[in-house]
């Protein structure tokens, strides 16, 4: 029905239910809204209704949450501008939106050149992306953006210290910079350092900090140039996380790869890092995936949510607050 459900931390009133008390299972976000999308960022969430309209919630220090304020909300407060969106990602302390007309618009934090105005200063309200590009998909990571033309041509903007901006540079832009790649990109994910994409084909690319393996490509050197994931799978989406990256293959079953201190490659163990894809455990078919700083959740068939990681908040919404090297099913009692 569109209604909203978050769990984990709620420290900044990111749950939505007006009781900064963490969750270890899903409790329904207060406002009687009713979404058509949703994004979680580190401490704030944003979500679309059926009608295009933008609302977010939790902590607003870098103005985030886009009502042009710098003030938490406990429950979902309207987007100013009055501009209406096609889809929503939150980052890091940022979020950017995509109008129908494919322009890009971000608010929140800006010291890095995150929200590509060509400024550095933090904006509680939404800023035109510079460029005029239209996007066909849009993704807020860390201190940068990714943003992917219908055309299949990726560019990116903010912070680029590891690369992440995959133009062969360590120069950090508040515009968009194309990334340069010879093959064109369905969609892009932007993580905390690293950005990773899809290609028309199925390929996995990646780029950007590669200390714990998170770019897949058998090594943990950093390259601010797309490298091949490594393995040959066919990826139909993928998800960019704090220090590692989860991919959904064709065929809905996932993979990760990177750190796994807390468990989030799913694969069974917290061992250490993988440079490759790694397959989760359990067999499961996954119609979507979405990866956070140190968890990851994904949707299989039936509606049925499951998650694996860092739970230490709550966040894979098992009833406990334990971690989970491979996926447990969310708990949703409505």
């Amino acid at each position: 029905d569109g209604s909203a459900w978050c769990f984990g931390g709620d420290q900044a009133d990111q749950l939505g239910d007006s009781t900064e008390t963490n969750s270890s299972s899903p409790v329904a976000t207060k406002g009687g809204l009713h979404f058509a999308a949703l994004s979680s960022g580190y401490a704030h969430n944003c979500a679309l209704t059926a009608a295009s309209v933008a609302y977010c919630w939790g902590d607003n220090l870098s103005g985030e949450l886009g009502d042009g304020t710098m003030a938490h909300r406990s429950t979902p407060v309207a987007v100013t501008g009055g501009l209406t969106f096609t889809s929503i990602s939150a980052g890091e302390d940022h979020t950017c939106g995509l109008t129908a007309a494919g322009a890009a618009w971000c608010w929140g934090n800006n010291l890095s050149g995150q929200l590509g105005n060509g400024q550095t200063v933090n904006s509680p309200a939404p800023v035109a992306v510079s460029g005029g590009i239209a996007f066909a998909s849009i993704s807020a990571g860390f201190q940068n953006s990714c943003g992917v033309t219908a055309a299949g041509v990726a560019y990116c903007w903010g912070d680029n210290t590891r690369g992440q901006l995959g133009n062969g540079t360590l120069t950090a832009s508040a515009v968009p910079v194309q990334v340069t790649s010879g093959t064109p990109f369905v969609a892009v994910s932007s993580g905390y350092q690293h950005a990773c994409g899809v290609t028309t084909a199925g390929a996995a690319f990646c780029w950007g900090s590669n200390d714990q393996g998170q770019l897949g490509t058998g090594d943990t050197q950093s390259h601010n140039l797309p490298v091949a994931v490594a393995g040959g799978t066919s990826f139909a989406t993928i998800a960019s996380g704090g220090l590692y990256t989860c991919g959904l293959a064709s065929s809905g079953a996932a993979f990760c790869w990177g750190d796994n201190i807390w468990g989030e490659l799913g694969t069974g163990a917290t061992s250490a890092s993988s440079n490759v894809p790694a397959a989760v455990a359990g067999g499961l078919v996954f119609r979507t995936l979405s990866s956070g700083n140190y968890h990851s959740c994904g949707m299989a068939g039936g509606n049925v949510a499951y998650c694996w990681g860092d739970g230490g908040q709550g966040q894979l919404g098992s009833g406990t607050t334990n971690l989970s090297p491979s996926p447990v099913k969310v708990i949703y009692q409505p």
